[in-house]
């Protein structure tokens, strides 16, 4: 059990400055739901959509890549790390200028001719976010958790600030005395533009703090272990940029297949992604345990005990996603009034979504059979799978059942792809999961978030009466359980 300490332990640490850091980011969720209406807001998620997609190409699959090539026994002169920093950085920068370049076309194909500054914002926090996607993936590999979560948080921090400042504070000083110094850093007419200006100045902040890392370059570029590299490397694009179609896709298509006009649509879009906000504890936790588990898997994978273990990390964490699943359903009385109420009618959505969730990460805990045998292509081929599932269940869901066809597709589409990989793991690397025992803590948990949803008609409790009830049902369930099993392994 010392090794899963250790991995819960850096995970811990991953987790505390994610769930921190995004909960204050999760508190701009009212700030904007509350200050924006839902279409304005629809324009801010269809951005983030996009950025989605273009954060994976701008990253060419090198951040994996430098896990598997890294050198573990000069790590002071690490020439896959300055070949991948190299290559990164000189890619974004060529993006960045013909970004520059065709932006008032682009601007104008995007029904955005009149806010062209928008997409050069954008460009600019997509490039700086990819070239410190190297230094960050560094300090994981070195088990350098603190500094990478110092750095995260302080991001955050500084997002959370400037997005209060321009959008409670200067509208306020504005009216009040518009000749004041406030007319020097703040403009009405920009609006929710100062949500992307805000993100902006943390990105360039977080770059900045990272500047140490970049001392790196100097170890130059390796010709022919850059090769080796972009062989390794380019599935994980076709792999990431499929996991952003399954993730980000529905945003991007809900404007265009939702059957009302533009400003309806986008206040459809505007309230579904207000609701997927609410699916953000589960997203965070498989976010910090990914940060983890990744460097880990490969760091153990030539132990003897190696697979055993792999086996008991899916299982506890699939346990610790249904707790924080039945969290957010069993009080979502509690949890709605992070939205505003115009977005409320969408919270149907936010059970689909959190199980949806749950497949992604136990996908994300399967995945190490092609990461382990240098299959990615196939991997890349799984998650081929699930984007074309994701398109062609989008494209008829949407247009009969809205955005509740999104969240069924992705639901669909991550359940789809973990059954998948775990077939194939079969095959390749062989891991003995405990099937049986992971899927019935899956269906327990769904029992009890649909007994909730009848026992509140029935037996008419305060909702979180009921809540804490069947919360403490699951909690007794697993240690009963998992007391056992322990004891008899210890034995």
């Amino acid at each position: 059990m010392g090794i899963l300490r250790k991995l819960a332990s850096q995970t811990a640490i991953y987790g505390i400055s994610s769930i921190f850091g995004r909960f204050l980011n999760y508190l701009l969720v009212p700030l904007y739901t509350y200050s924006f209406s839902p279409a304005e807001y629809g324009v801010v998620s269809e951005f983030y959509a996009y950025a989605g997609f273009f954060s994976v190409l701008l990253l060419f699959g090198f951040e994996t890549g430098y896990f598997r090539f890294r050198s573990k026994d000069n790590p002071g002169r690490d020439k896959a790390y300055s070949t991948a920093l190299w290559f990164i950085l000189l890619v974004n920068l060529g993006f960045f200028l013909f970004i520059r370049l065709i932006n008032p076309k682009l601007s104008a194909a995007l029904h955005y001719a009149h806010h062209p500054e928008y997409v050069l914002w954008f460009a600019i926090i997509l490039c700086l976010d990819a070239v410190s996607s190297i230094p960050f993936a560094r300090l994981r590999a070195e088990n350098r958790a603190v500094r990478f979560a110092s750095i995260k948080v302080t991001e955050i921090l500084v997002t959370v600030g400037f997005s209060l400042f321009f959008i409670l504070y200067c509208p306020k000083a504005y009216q009040e005395n518009s000749s004041s110094w406030i007319s020097l850093v703040y403009d009405p007419t920009i609006g929710l533009g100062y949500i992307f200006i805000a993100n902006l100045i943390a990105t360039g902040v977080k770059f900045l703090l990272l500047l140490p890392q970049l001392k790196g370059m100097i170890w130059g570029f390796d010709r022919a272990l850059f090769v080796r590299m972009l062989r390794y490397s380019l599935p994980m694009v076709v792999i990431g940029f499929a996991g952003i179609i399954n993730e980000m896709l529905d945003r991007a298509l809900l404007k265009y297949l939702l059957p009302y006009d533009v400003k309806t649509n986008l206040k459809m879009l505007g309230i579904y992604s207000a609701c997927y906000k609410l699916s953000i504890l589960m997203s965070l936790f498989i976010q910090a345990f990914r940060y983890a588990a990744e460097p880990f898997f490969f760091a153990y994978a030539d132990k003897s005990d190696a697979r055993r273990v792999y086996a008991d990390v899916l299982e506890y964490f699939v346990i610790f996603c249904m707790f924080i699943f039945l969290l957010v359903t069993l009080y979502i009385d509690f949890f709605k009034y992070f939205i505003g109420a115009e977005f409320r009618s969408g919270l149907d959505v936010v059970p689909i979504l959190l199980m949806a969730n749950l497949f992604l990460g136990i996908y994300v805990n399967l995945s190490i059979w092609y990461k382990l045998t240098d299959r990615t292509l196939m991997g890349a081929w799984v998650s081929l799978g699930g984007a074309v599932l994701t398109i062609l269940l989008n494209l008829y869901w949407i247009p009969l059942l809205g955005y509740r066809g999104s969240a069924w597709a992705t639901l669909a589409c991550y359940a789809g792809m973990a059954l998948v990989s775990y077939l194939l793991g079969r095959k390749y690397y062989p891991v003995a999961y405990d099937v049986k025992r992971i899927l019935g803590y899956i269906v327990w948990g769904v029992s009890l978030y649909l007994a909730r949803e009848k026992w509140l008609w029935i037996l008419d409790w305060q909702p979180w009466v009921t809540a804490s009830a069947l919360m403490s049902v699951y909690l007794l369930t697993v240690l009963l359980f998992e007391r056992r099993r322990l004891a008899a392994r210890a034995r």
